[in-house]
């Protein structure tokens, strides 16, 4: 390969082997070559990081950076135990696989060693604390925990200010079902007869 089509990688930076089109005809064939040069590590099918180094080893890439290659760059938000727990209604759940929403696929896939479950479902560009209440009620069986007692929980937590109550209305409309958005009616009903 001639000096001047030898692809400038990124560290940390996970390619598609249709990213590498720019660097010739046959980007399989280029792929396979830098994976034997050791430049590039395969993860998955198609897909190859080019490993950043600190003084301990080889760091893998951020999950960030797995889906935003698997899913070609497509929108996609983390949820799940991570993004419920924290807001300390009820759940402390943990999953052996990472919760992806996005708009382009359903399934599990597992990328250099990690697991994720994607879902294909509607979710906002920038996700407030009060839309991650809404996805655990909508997923509390999974989470391990009641309806009631996550209820009470955000009844607790609109009293004291850490939910609104007009962004939970709005994000149970939007997407929840009609079951979610009775539960944060009856918990806003309680938030504000305790106040």
């Amino acid at each position: 390969m001639p000096a001047a089509a030898r692809p400038k990688l990124k560290p940390g930076k996970v390619y598609r082997t249709m990213d590498l089109e720019k660097y010739g005809k046959n980007a399989p064939r280029l792929a396979k070559r830098l994976v034997g040069e050791g430049r590039l590590h395969p993860l998955g099918r198609g897909i190859f990081v080019h490993r950043e180094t600190s003084k301990f080893g080889a760091l893998p890439p951020s999950r960030e950076e797995l889906m935003r290659a698997y899913l070609n760059g497509g929108r996609f938000i983390f949820s799940g135990p991570e993004q419920w727990n924290v807001l300390n209604l009820g759940s402390t759940a943990l999953f052996a696989s990472q919760l992806v929403y996005n708009e382009a696929r359903s399934g599990e896939v597992e990328l250099g060693g990690r697991r994720f479950t994607l879902r294909r479902v509607a979710f906002p560009q920038n996700p407030a604390a009060e839309y991650f209440a809404i996805d655990l009620i909508k997923n509390h069986r999974q989470a391990g925990v009641s309806v009631g007692r996550i209820e009470k929980a955000v009844s607790r937590a609109v009293a004291e200010g850490r939910l609104k109550p007009s962004e939970l209305r709005r994000s149970a409309k939007r997407y929840g079902r009609k079951s979610t958005e009775t539960v944060v009616e009856t918990a806003i009903s309680r938030a504000m007869e305790n106040r």
